[in-house]
């Protein structure tokens, strides 16, 4: 399921990013297209930081084995 929704911001994100350039070239309305280049890089640098492993000795508590 992660790397489902990971797909999908990349995907929006490439979105955002080509209709902020479009918009900004257009200069339609320059604010939204600042806007919209700034959600582009925030959703990168949230596949970003999720995609980055984990060690295994950092596992969350539900995660680790039983003794």
């Amino acid at each position: 399921m992660t790397n489902l929704i990971l797909s999908v911001l990349m995907l929006a994100g490439a979105a955002l990013l080509a209709g902020g350039i479009y918009v900004l070239r257009k200069g339609i309305n320059r604010k939204q297209g600042w806007l919209m280049l700034v959600a582009a890089a925030v959703m990168f640098a949230n596949v970003a930081i999720w995609s980055i492993p984990v060690p295994e000795n950092n596992l969350p508590v539900a995660s680790q084995p039983d003794d």
